[in-house]
């Protein structure tokens, strides 16, 4: 075991400001590596001390791996914190840290690579007797067109190397399976410098679950699911836990599925695996592992009590889970609503500046992950997310009475934001009812559109 006595994060925004509250509970010391754009954020007046790790952009600040290491080992810090985006999956800062004698807390280099090509992750999967979306890797059009034969249309095209929803096409007939992969696979190339792509599936009515994981390298746990199914564009805007209305036999399979490819690839660290519904088939499919702490975490947190970001960083320090399955124990509902500076009327165009008021105010039932203080700039450079609000209720109904309370009086003004599309949903009488599917996000959007602004 190694006690950490001083962590560097490589981050921003509200997941740095996260990390150092719960440093300051462990009492473990902070650095935080910021761009010049970031320098008087919240995060850089919390952090113990704050270094510039280059100008705005992340390609020369947050995403420079040698930059990140050397600042790390010049101010005394024990280990590396990678929050999520930016570094936090990897494999090269996984490595530079074992080389240099620092922790990464995360998962090791090989449970990065496991994981971190989707092709890779498949195959670990279908090893670990885990479901996976019927598809498979494609190089030629023929390869395609024998594979869409087989499987049957639509189709899904996927870049091997993207996330977020990047490098996706969707091909209903078979007559464009070749323009669609050509595309598919120059998009890839261009976002990704990986031209790969594979075939799956398309699933008509599907929900997005995921299982959170906890691993210490011997004991491998789940602290339930979240349904993540409220998507803009494979973005998540809303997230709960556990999952409205899933069959009891379904929720079990799913956690079990997880706890199965976590111990077959020997993962050791927070993870979350991630799940596709398939509605009208009654069945799930692998979909990914993601190999560190998921911006949703905080409603796992909430209907838990556990501290995941402790927990990681005490796993990263060699310790014990010190708990078994029957110790983490699900209570109530919780919700999280991501708050966006973008205009939903504008395209969801994103809506930099500087902010003239931030007031969350206290309520039972609510918090508030944050970097937002009154005259804080919101760059232009980095993602639109500038708050997560999470309610917590004995039932899902009080959870999003609590949200809808909680979107009423909290308030961000100087930037335009998604809160009242965040109003709409939760006050949308098919949200209300549970289970939507990937779907509904886009029809309650035309629904809007047709009828004036949310």
């Amino acid at each position: 075991m190694t006690p950490i006595k001083r962590i560097f994060i490589a981050n921003r925004g509200e997941i740095a400001v996260r990390i150092i509250r719960t440093c300051r509970a462990l009492g473990i010391e902070t650095v935080l590596g910021v761009s010049q754009a970031d320098r008087d954020s919240l995060g850089a007046q919390l952090a113990d001390r704050a270094v510039v790790l280059g100008p705005a952009p992340s390609t020369q600040s947050y995403l420079k791996v040698g930059t990140v290491v050397q600042a790390a080992l010049g101010t005394g810090c024990d280990a590396i914190h990678p929050g999520y985006g930016f570094l936090s999956e990897n494999k090269a800062l996984a490595e530079a840290c074992a080389n240099e004698g620092l922790i990464f807390i995360g998962p090791s280099p090989d449970n990065l690579d496991a994981v971190g090509d989707k092709l890779t992750a498949r195959t670990h999967a279908e090893n670990a007797k885990v479901p996976l979306v019927p598809g498979g890797s494609v190089d030629t059009v023929e390869e395609a067109q024998a594979l869409a034969t087989a499987v049957g249309f639509p189709m899904l095209i996927k870049a091997v190397a993207g996330g977020g929803g990047r490098g996706m096409k969707r091909v209903d007939r078979a007559e464009d399976l070749p323009a669609q992969l050509d595309l598919a696979i120059s998009e890839a190339a261009a976002a990704f410098g990986d031209g790969r792509v594979y075939l799956e599936r398309y699933v008509t009515v599907g929900r997005h679950v995921e299982v959170q994981i906890l691993s210490d390298g011997e004991a491998i746990l789940h602290a339930g699911e979240r349904d993540c199914s409220v998507q803009r564009r494979y973005q998540k805007v809303v997230e709960e836990a556990p999952a409205p209305h899933l069959p009891e036999a379904m929720r079990k399979g799913l956690h079990d599925a997880a706890i199965a490819y976590a111990r077959h690839i020997n993962y050791r660290s927070l993870g979350t695996v991630e799940f596709l519904v398939d509605v009208e088939r009654g069945e799930f499919y692998f979909l990914e592992m993601n190999a560190r702490v998921q911006v949703e975490h905080p409603v796992t947190e909430a209907i838990t009590g556990l501290d995941l970001i402790a927990l990681q960083i005490a796993i990263a320090e060699g310790r014990p889970l010190g708990m078994t399955q029957d110790d983490i124990v699900l209570t109530g509902h919780a919700i999280e609503c991501r708050l966006n500076a973008e205009d939903p009327d504008n395209g969801f165009m994103p809506s930099p500046g500087r902010v003239s008021q931030a007031w969350f105010p206290s309520m039972p039932g609510l918090r508030v992950d944050t970097h937002m203080t009154p005259g804080a700039m919101i760059p232009p450079y980095y993602d639109s997310m500038v708050a997560k609000l999470i309610t917590h209720g004995t039932t899902r109904d009080e959870a999003i009475a609590t949200m809808q309370t909680a979107l009423k009086v909290c308030a961000l003004t100087g930037v335009k934001t998604n809160a009242g599309l965040h109003a709409a949903i939760m006050g949308d009488e098919t949200f209300q009812q549970g289970g939507v599917d990937t779907a509904y996000l886009p029809g309650l959007l035309a629904r809007i559109q047709q009828g004036g602004k949310a």
